[in-house]
């Protein structure tokens, strides 16, 4: 059977599966709290022939499904997360968050409600596939932590090696469009946090201080030089001022500032260039504020670039266009970032990770199209069923027969 085959006509029931999607929409749990979510996850494999570890890096599973019949065969990892994000919901669905100010509006519950159904395939039809079948289900990404945590924790010693790393994102676009493309297809990026020393002073007597307001003002004028000035137009870059605090009464002039950055790029060489240039604005408008004290600048959240693998988007490309014809189409790059590659690129094998659009035709053009981590993102109809059958086709076409 080839992939196009068991994705589209594989007999197997999944009715089950909208029910189990209305669940976790309805039940977010924020990154690192996520117990009720997983021992969900849990309890649905425990239906399956398949060996479940739980636990690993706090709340990440897997699930190992192996033919026994070709146990020589290929090893294909596929990967979902399932964190939520501190979004209070406003999309009028009956399934809508029951936890306040908590909600799935980056679809994660999606990504994960597919991939329990690419199990349930995977478990009903060993007789279309041989090989190793890895689901890996993986908590804490909207803090970029959770792949991380789980490398840190072992993987490596709980599953065995694959030979090809999947994934998946849901975004907006006409619902049912899977797009998929070679390279860089989602942006690096990493928080930057500076703190800034002055010297305080009563605010009517400015000429005593050595203001850290002014000078953080300073450095953010100046950063946006960097993209504008230093950084080829044929080039990306994101240098964005998500945090600027400083003082907390308005007649006192205080002896700190602090400054957090979001950057994001799709070129590591680009990426290494920005920062050298990020930190030299920094200590030269210290240098030249007359600062007695040398700025913190603090690296986090860091998130390395998805960049998919030639060789997996030939072998999986064509089975897409055979499964989802004119629905299958060439993605463009997203400024978005993940953590999944940090997966692949522990185990040093080739990865693919590619979208799947969840608008319906009258939004889509209408305009106003509400995006991921929206208060109002909610998924057209559809969207599951096209979440799955991507899944089977790129885990079967590297193991069906």
């Amino acid at each position: 059977m080839n992939p196009t085959e068991l994705a589209t006509q594989h007999g197997v029931d999944l009715t089950w599966q909208q029910g189990c999607y209305e669940w976790l929409h309805a039940h977010p749990e924020l990154s690192l709290q996520e117990q009720e979510t997983a021992a969900f996850i849990a309890r649905k494999l425990a239906e399956f022939d398949c060996d479940v570890t739980t636990g690993i890096g706090g709340h990440g599973i897997v699930a190992i499904f192996r033919n026994g019949h070709a146990p020589e065969g290929k090893t294909i990892l596929m990967r979902a997360d399932f964190d939520a994000l501190p979004v209070t919901e406003d999309t009028g669905l009956p399934y809508s968050s029951t936890n306040e100010g908590v909600m799935h509006a980056c679809g994660h519950d999606m990504h994960t409600s597919a991939l329990l159904g690419v199990c349930a395939v995977m478990d009903a039809r060993r007789d279309a596939w041989e090989g190793t079948f890895i689901a890996l289900f993986q908590p804490a990404e909207e803090v970029t932590r959770g792949a991380g945590m789980m490398i840190e924790d072992g993987l490596a010693d709980k599953i065995p090696t694959p030979d090809v790393c999947l994934g998946q994102h849901i975004v907006a676009g006409p619902v049912g469009t899977v797009m998929s493309a070679p390279g860089p297809v989602l942006a690096a990026c990493d928080t930057i946090t500076i703190t800034l020393f002055g010297k305080s002073a009563h605010g009517s007597q400015p000429h005593e201080s050595l203001d850290p307001t002014f000078l953080a003002a300073m450095i953010v004028v100046r950063l946006q030089g960097i993209v504008g000035r230093e950084v080829s137009p044929e080039d990306f870059a994101v240098i964005t001022v998500g945090t600027l605090s400083s003082g907390n009464t308005n007649n006192t002039i205080p002896d700190h500032a602090k400054l957090v950055l979001n950057c994001r790029f799709y070129d590591t060489g680009v990426r290494d260039k920005t920062y050298k240039a990020i930190e030299r604005v920094i200590r030269g408008e210290c240098y030249a504020s007359g600062c007695e004290r040398d700025p913190i600048i603090e690296y986090s959240a860091h998130g390395e670039l998805t960049d998919n693998d030639q060789d997996v988007f030939d072998t999986v490309r064509p089975h897409f266009d055979a499964t989802f014809g004119e629905k299958s189409v060439t993605a463009e790059r997203w400024t978005a970032s993940e953590d999944f590659s940090e997966i692949p690129r522990h185990f040093g094998v080739p990865y693919l990770f590619w979208t799947v659009g969840v608008t319906n035709e009258k939004t889509w053009n209408s305009g106003n199209v509400p995006g991921n981590h929206s208060p109002h993102f909610a998924p057209a109809p559809g969207t599951l069923e096209a979440a799955t059958k991507a899944g089977i086709t790129a885990v079967a076409a590297y193991l069906a027969h």
